[in-house]
């Protein structure tokens, strides 16, 4: 084949024959099958199935599966997404951002939410321990035994976190949790805290108590920026690794299993490590809007 190429000179960069059989599959029909996927929709569903392609075209649904992998289209996927209508989003972006990457010096900087409304369910019947070959099983339905809000700051440097459990999260309640937190925190430090825009956090109460507490700073997530907070982090573990397969038969139960959860995680903290610059995640959602916005221009729909 090298001699072949060489002799050829740029004749012989085409490709020669291949063994097999000879492609049945026009580039028209491939075309078609693409320019469908796109731009058509069956008259009984919202999107096209291998199989309602291949009727339509007179092809093997096989086939069809083959051109949609070869052009990357999954018809029946669907992703969501919400960009912040934010006017200081690019300012918040940075200064969260900023926060992260390099902190400030002589102060300790939290990441702060709210997990709201955490039940304390239990199964209507005990679970089946997992097996070989068998996964572990749990009933579908369960009782609910009430419910508990948990308040946490998480310590960006150390990955350790302070919480408190309360029945509500009104302003009068966050502010309770903001004087836990200047009580762990040594007086010679600032703190910066990270946190979402719920209305508890800018209330009258919260804003008296800022006043008095003059080394405390909000910095606020965008609006819809949630995702931001490094917290979110430490929410999903807590609820991947502990709630999401426990049972509790009431309150106290489910909050004496949250405190011992939180009791083991402090032992050995793990830090969460933000890696995106402001400039990455903006350059991304610049050039996200831009290609909906061309696509919405191409379709004819703007």
């Amino acid at each position: 084949m090298a001699a072949a190429v060489r002799g050829g000179r740029l004749d012989g960069l085409v490709d020669a024959p291949r063994p097999g059989a000879a492609r049945k599959i026009s580039d028209d029909t491939v075309e078609a099958v693409v320019v469908d996927t796109f731009e058509t929709t069956p008259p009984d569903a919202t999107h096209w199935s291998t199989r309602g392609l291949a009727d339509k075209h007179g092809i093997s649904h096989t086939t069809v599966g083959e051109i949609w992998r070869a052009f990357g289209l999954k018809p029946w996927h669907q992703d969501s997404f919400k960009v912040s209508p934010d006017p200081d989003l690019v300012e918040k972006v940075r200064d969260i951002v900023g926060l992260y990457l390099n902190p400030p010096v002589a102060a300790a900087v939290f990441a702060v939410d709210e997990k709201p409304q955490i039940q304390a369910l239990n199964r209507t019947a005990p679970t089946l321990p997992m097996l070989p070959t068998t996964p572990e099983r749990a009933t579908h339905d369960y009782e609910r035994n009430g419910t508990i809000d948990l308040f946490a700051a998480l310590d960006l440097a150390t990955g350790t976190v302070i919480t408190d459990l309360r029945r509500t999260h009104t302003s009068k309640d966050f502010v309770a949790f903001l004087n836990k937190v200047n009580r762990n925190v040594p007086a010679e430090l600032d703190v910066h805290i990270v946190l979402d825009n719920l209305s508890a956090h800018k209330a009258p109460l919260v804003h008296r108590w800022l006043l008095r507490h003059r080394r405390f700073h909000l910095h606020f997530t965008p609006t819809y920026g949630s995702w931001m907070n490094l917290v979110e982090r430490w929410f999903s573990a807590l609820t991947t690794k502990k709630l999401q397969r426990s049972a509790h038969r009431s309150v106290k139960e489910l909050a004496d299993d949250i405190n011992a959860w939180v009791d083991t995680w402090n032992d050995n903290p793990k830090p969460f490590v933000w890696t995106k610059t402001a400039d990455q995640i903006l350059d991304r959602l610049a050039g996200y809007c831009a290609a909906v916005t061309a696509t919405e221009y191409v379709d004819g729909s703007a």
